[in-house]
């Protein structure tokens, strides 16, 4: 078995998944330009799925470049009716958000890439669908506060790990992919390349 995976993304969530899975990491910036990835690829007419696989890969390329070992990259994202929708910066960008998910069916689309040498050797793409509930307004507002600033961290502004969980009528789909990490593909690769123990 070998030493830390690096994991080329800054969020939380994933680094906690992995960490509570045993796995030992390090983390790293990409340093990639996720927003001209992505303006990029949505001028070309990229899918939402394939965004979150582009924007994996290239974190995890990018990161690999002059390190030893395995990188991981993983991205997310959310599409509705087709459409793609990032995180937003407010409160009350988040209960605009919320309102426009109420009620309604939505995808969270969850990419991992693993690299070595700078070369994408691996990679998975997961697909789950979300229902939200008709929450009332109140419901809303009380969510919103309990939250706070973390209702920001997510492009739905929920965490299925927290009160977020509250929202839904119905969820379809792994939940480390809802979580951003399509963790037990992953975990398989690591353990076939030698890299977690078998």
């Amino acid at each position: 078995m070998s030493g830390a995976i690096v994991l080329a993304s800054k969020s939380l969530a994933r680094r906690a998944v992995l960490e509570a899975a045993g796995v030992r990491i390090e983390v790293a910036d990409a340093g990639v330009d996720e927003e001209a990835l992505k303006a990029r690829l949505l001028a070309r007419g990229a899918a939402p799925k394939a965004i979150a696989e582009a924007l994996a890969a290239e974190k995890a390329a990018v990161a690999a470049r002059g390190r030893p070992g395995f990188v991981v990259g993983a991205d997310q994202t959310l599409e509705l009716e087709g459409r793609l929708y990032d995180k937003v910066a407010t409160r009350d960008a988040a209960r605009a958000r919320l309102k426009l998910l109420r009620g309604r069916a939505h995808q969270l689309h969850a990419a991992v890439a693993v690299a070595r040498q700078g070369e994408v050797v691996w990679r998975e793409a997961a697909t789950a669908t979300l229902v939200m509930r008709d929450f009332s307004d109140a419901f809303l507002e009380d969510y919103l506060a309990r939250e706070g600033a973390a209702a920001l961290g997510s492009v739905g502004c929920y965490r299925l790990e927290g009160p977020g969980v509250q929202l839904f009528a119905r969820i379809e789909g792994d939940y480390f992919s809802i979580l951003g990490l399509p963790l037990l593909g992953l975990l398989e690769f690591l353990r076939r390349e030698g890299a977690l123990s078998a």
